[in-house]
């Protein structure tokens, strides 16, 4: 490369200047949770149509003591307490528990004070949020518990996170340097990821001010970016290795590395952009955010690996190859062997490992079907928080539905308003309403109801369908009324229903461009087909796993439903990312075969020369993706031992065993294109027998 000096400094300079750019102009994430067409919108619709002024956050201060409440001297403490929150910075008034109308348990142990204040929850500093928690922790002593909730409260007591990225840099560090034997090798893949996520991390801070930008795009992005870049790397740079140990110089052996793993890491990094953009067919806001973010993610890896990996492998050339050439003398086994001989292994009994396998997947898959979709609240939060403790408060207090009533707006007369609270007062799912609220203007009325059971079981979820689809239309039928069911719960059904109704034509639009692409670049019909069935076992299996640790709480997770838009997310960068491991091994596969016409040695001789890099490839995303597992928050969890799972299944199981024994079983036939068809797919090559000098 002769301009490596210019392209590294280009790269540096631009890891400056979004940097710097980033951090002086802030970001202005913004989280888009509208479904429209739902009931649960239309209540926000509702809300904003007739109490235009808009409304602020609130916090709530939870107070329990288990010898009442009432003593003089612990109300004394909690009227003090709350004077000084009230002093406190964008606090607009403090509600008194004990004169507030059912703010009070009727055991007296348990009362809540409502903290309102005089901003939206996007313009409220963290550091203010802390002030309160801080305020008002200090007066629980003597027997006093005091803890508090909201998300506002959940937000300021997060941890400000790194320790999850930090491990898995250093556990990828680690697995590259016992590859490649050298420190300088090993850091090269992994300083091209760091470069490229570090500028993407920049521009999405930058795109938020002209794009709606969720919040939580910039962990999911590193999450990816990460395992993806350093990936991406790894095979361009592990073919170079491979050229010269096989006696090519060094630019000769760059040149190649481009030519055949460079065009290969260009096509995965297409079919991940295709899944990604995929979500863009659901068409609901929150998820359209994220998928443009992490798409610019994945195209910024691919230009670091095209670019500056090339350009530090020119600048460090001869250090690299002394220590790849010491490294290859002191291995006494010849590169491949392993491999070569599992390959042998598959194809003498293909049936045995296939059927095995396919079994395996099938099992993990089956917990799937059950997965419950929702949001996490504080009662998926660890019991050790404030947030998770204020919670559990409230529901001992007043009952498990109190942390999530529903909102349930009449838009008719008075009467059709008391008609709506007697008939919820009469359902034997809610154990309490409140008196109908009318609006500023005086036109809807808004009660609200505390379901029997808590937030995120499956009865509220119940208790919400019935009451849209039977109770309230016949109660609108005698008032002519326009009843609609908000909340919480009800807008986690509705995503879930938006989801479920959308995902058909999401699953064609991918898998059916990254077939049509495969086809087009392997010149077969049977390989496309027999790639999308076996990542879309990849992805059940790995939505089974988080279904069973986080929804039925295996390993000592917490129990709850899985993040309404995590399975779709995972499915697009699963599926993607299973494609990036389909193209390294069958390009490989496909090339010997041009070269022998030799099927069989064709799939030995292509599981030796990627067999020990797609594992090396997989071991680096699944510790990176298996790190956020430390991460505290819950959504990141369920991303990460997603990603990990289905990595750890697609490059061991799926690429390893199963491929090789299905491509066995076709033989010549997997290669088999319709003359017609041929003719009309673009010819897309990955593939050069002798890359250009």
């Amino acid at each position: 490369m002769r301009n490596a000096g210019i392209a590294v400094f280009l790269w540096l300079l631009a890891l400056v200047a979004v940097t710097v750019g980033s951090t002086v102009i802030g970001d202005a994430y913004k989280n888009d949770n509208s479904l429209p067409g739902t009931d649960s919108q239309r209540v926000i619709d509702v809300f904003r149509e007739h109490q235009p002024q808009g409304s602020t956050e609130s916090i709530q201060i939870v107070l329990h003591d288990e010898d009442g409440l009432g003593r003089p001297e612990t109300r004394t403490r909690i009227s003090q307490m709350l004077g000084e929150v009230g002093k406190l910075p964008h606090v607009a008034a403090v509600a008194d528990p004990f004169t507030a109308q059912g703010s009070v348990s009727t055991d007296g142990d348990t009362a809540y004070a409502t903290v309102n204040l005089d901003v939206a929850a996007a313009d409220m500093p963290v550091e203010d949020v802390r002030a309160i928690i801080h305020k008002a922790q200090e007066s629980a002593t003597d027997g006093l518990q005091v803890e508090l909730g909201g998300d506002l409260v959940r937000t300021a007591a997060e941890s400000e996170g790194g320790a999850a990225e930090g491990a898995g840099i250093l556990a990828a560090l680690v697995i590259l340097v016992f590859l490649f034997g050298s420190l300088l090798a090993a850091s090269l893949p992994l300083l091209t990821a760091v470069f490229a996520v570090g500028s993407t991390l920049g521009l999405l801070v930058l795109a938020s001010h002209l794009f709606t930008i969720p919040d939580y795009t910039a962990p999911v992005m590193m999450l990816v970016g990460l395992g993806v870049g350093i990936d991406y790397a790894l095979l361009i740079f592990s073919r170079y290795r491979s050229e010269l140990l096989k006696g090519a110089d060094r630019p000769r052996a760059g040149r190649i590395a481009l030519d055949t793993a460079g065009r290969s890491v260009l096509f995965a990094g297409c079919t991940v952009v295709i899944a990604l953009l995929g979500l863009l067919a659901l068409g609901l806001g929150s998820l359209q955010g994220l998928a443009l973010g992490v798409t610019v993610t994945v195209l910024m890896t691919m230009l670091a690996a095209i670019t500056l990996l090339p350009a530090l492998l020119t600048l460090f050339g001869k250090r690299i190859e002394r220590s790849v050439r010491k490294h290859a003398a002191k291995s006494r086994r010849h590169p491949g062997d392993g491999w070569r001989k599992l390959a042998a292994r598959v194809q003498r009994g293909p049936w045995v490992p296939l059927v095995l396998g396919t079994v395996a997947l099938v099992a993990l898959c089956l917990p799937a079907l059950d997965l419950r979709l929702g949001f996490a609240d504080s009662g998926t939060d660890d019991p050790a928080k404030t947030s998770r403790k204020a919670y559990d408060l409230l529901a001992q207090g007043f009952g498990p539905g109190f942390n999530g009533p529903l909102i349930v707006v009449s838009q008719g007369d008075e009467a059709a308003a008391e008609a709506l609270n007697r008939t919820l007062a009469a359902d034997p799912g809610i154990a309490a309403v409140t008196p109908p609220q009318l609006l500023a203007d005086g036109k809807v009325a808004t009660v609200m109801a505390f379901p029997t059971s808590a937030p995120q079981d499956a009865a509220t979820s119940d208790l919400v369908q019935r009451l849209r689809d039977d109770t309230l239309p016949q109660l609108s039928a005698k008032t002519n009324a326009t009843y609609l069911v908000g909340g919480s719960t009800a807008a986690a059904d509705d995503f879930a229903g938006a989801v479920s109704n959308r995902l058909p034509i999401f699953v064609l639009v991918v898998v059916g461009l990254s077939a049509l692409l495969l086809m087009a670049v392997f010149r077969s019909v049977l390989i496309p087909l027999k790639a999308a069935v076996l990542n879309l076992f990849s992805i059940g299996a790995s939505l089974g796993v988080i279904t069973l640790v986080f929804q039925q709480g295996w390993f000592g997770a917490q129990q709850g439903p899985i993040e309404a838009f995590v399975p779709v997310m995972i499915f697009a960068i699963v599926f993607g990312l299973s494609m990036d491991y389909e193209v390294f091994l069958i390009s490989r596969i496909h090339e010997e075969w041009r070269r022998t016409g030799d099927a069989r040695e064709a799939v030995r001789e292509g599981l030796a020369n990627t067999g020990s890099v797609i594992t090396a490839a997989a071991a680096i995303m699944i510790v990176v993706f298996g790190a956020f597992l430390l991460s505290p928050d819950r959504m990141l969890k369920q991303f990460g031992l997603g990603l990990a799972v289905a990595v750890l299944l697609d490059a061991v199981l799926i690429r390893c065993v199963m491929v090789p024994a299905i491509l066995r079983l076709m033989g010549d036939s997997a290669w088999w294109l319709p003359r017609w068809l041929d003719r009309l797919l673009p010819a897309v090559a990955l593939e050069r027998d002798d890359p250009v000098d």
